[in-house]
């Protein structure tokens, strides 16, 4: 569902860019060319998720639209042309998301990033440890006004059971000065267990000694903010960590991922891999390890081209997850597929990966309006022992089996079922 912008802004080329880049970002946009406008709008709709505010109106020329916006309950961004300290001061005085100097075009780059992290921030939790109620609510209130999700620990031994309750915690912002753990201490126990690729820490005090920085960056944390802080600087800070992180994840998920199927390569497949198995081991929970290849996959890239092959890859991810959504998936390179997954015992696993095997054999799948026939052919090996490569290599032996006894079936390693 998209998301409700209200553009206030009385020149055209300029309400146009911005609607434009908003409705990049899938919002749906309202333009308001004045007060009047504004007025209007609001008096019949104000379920509006965010605002650009024009600093001067036609009939607002001194910031009047911002209060009358934000009293509507409407977070919002003030784009200005007129950038003295009085006037910065003005606007900062009030609880807006940022403000934009039209200065050159980076003014509607920042936007688009503002607009985006409003959509996005929701996911990123934070958690702010003060044992001052005033600093840690003001600090609240920052976050809150960028759309994070908030949560709150009065010390360092609290912090870390909101931590353990909360996995969508990517931030921790945490005074020096508490009781019973103080924000040093507090970090040295979050990096046991969080390192800087999962977790940001930023230390904050109120002392002048600047030897604190110091410390806190040696014991782990990320970042320190001297108190008091202007907003603009925390912004910037938060936001540098918040997006280093997710720069990292896309980077992991990028490297542990095949890029065509989207499921796991073979890397992140050995990498989960032996967790998975031990984890079943002891449940004493029946598990097996399967090869997958498609056969004669060379023929159809022949036949019908290369798109329509990586089509068949995708396809065949597609049948994975619907038919195997608790187990570990992967592309391991090429035509070949693998996967790990529990189960009830050795016959259920075998007839869900015969299951498998016979809906694609059956499946009607079309390409460029060509219907492509193909099957799969199976290796399995049931609570196999050893490595997770050594039982890949079961699993492989066994597929070698399936093709040559005519493919298209399902073979296993270390059970009767063939």
């Amino acid at each position: 569902m998209s998301k409700k912008l209200l553009v206030v802004e009385d020149s055209k080329p300029i309400a146009g860019v911005i609607k434009q880049i908003a409705e990049s970002l899938k919002y749906e946009v309202t333009v308001a060319a004045s007060l009047a406008d504004v007025e209007q709008i609001l008096q019949g709709d104000n379920k509006f998720f965010a605002a650009t505010i024009d600093y001067s109106l036609p009939d607002a020329n001194d910031g009047e639209a911002i209060p009358f916006v934000l009293s509507h309950g409407i977070p919002g961004v003030v784009l200005t042309g007129k950038m003295d300290e009085p006037t910065r001061q003005k606007i900062l005085a009030q609880p807006v998301i940022d403000y934009i100097p039209k200065e050159n075009s980076q003014a509607f780059l920042y936007l688009k990033r503002i607009l985006h992290w409003q959509l996005t921030n929701s996911q990123n939790g934070i958690l702010v440890v003060d044992d001052s109620a005033s600093a840690r609510n003001h600090i609240v209130e920052l976050l809150k006004r960028r759309n994070f999700s908030v949560y709150v620990a009065d010390n360092g031994s609290k912090a870390l059971e909101v931590l353990k309750q909360n996995n969508n915690i990517k931030l921790i912002i945490t005074d020096l000065e508490m009781p019973t753990m103080d924000g040093i201490e507090l970090t040295n126990e979050v990096r046991k267990t969080y390192n800087r690729d999962q977790l940001a820490i930023i230390g904050i005090s109120g002392a002048n000694n600047g030897v604190h920085s110091a410390r806190f960056i040696k014991n782990g944390a990320d970042d320190f903010l001297r108190k008091p802080f202007c907003p603009e600087e925390f912004y910037c800070r938060i936001t540098q960590n918040i997006e280093n992180l997710n720069n990292i994840e896309q980077i992991q998920k990028a490297a542990n991922t095949d890029y065509l199927t989207e499921l796991p390569n073979r890397r992140s497949f050995f990498n989960q891999g032996e967790q998975h198995i031990n984890k079943y081991r002891q449940k004493e929970v029946p598990f097996a390890l399967a090869m997958i290849d498609i056969d004669f996959f060379k023929k159809v890239n022949d036949s019908y081209g290369h798109e329509a092959g990586d089509h068949i890859l995708k396809v065949v991810a597609l049948y994975l997850r619907k038919h195997f959504r608790n187990g570990l998936l992967a592309r391991l390179g090429g035509e070949e597929f693998a996967i790990l997954c529990p189960g009830i015992d050795e016959d259920q696993l075998y007839n869900k990966l015969d299951d498998l095997r016979r809906d694609l054999a059956v499946a009607q799948i079309v390409y460029n309006q060509q219907h492509i026939p193909f099957t799969i052919s199976i290796g399995v090996n049931f609570n196999g022992e050893g490595s997770l490569a050594q039982q890949l290599n079961q699993a492989d032996n066994a597929l070698y089996s399936a093709k040559e006894n005519g493919r298209n079936q399902v073979a296993t390693e270390n059970s009767d079922h063939d």
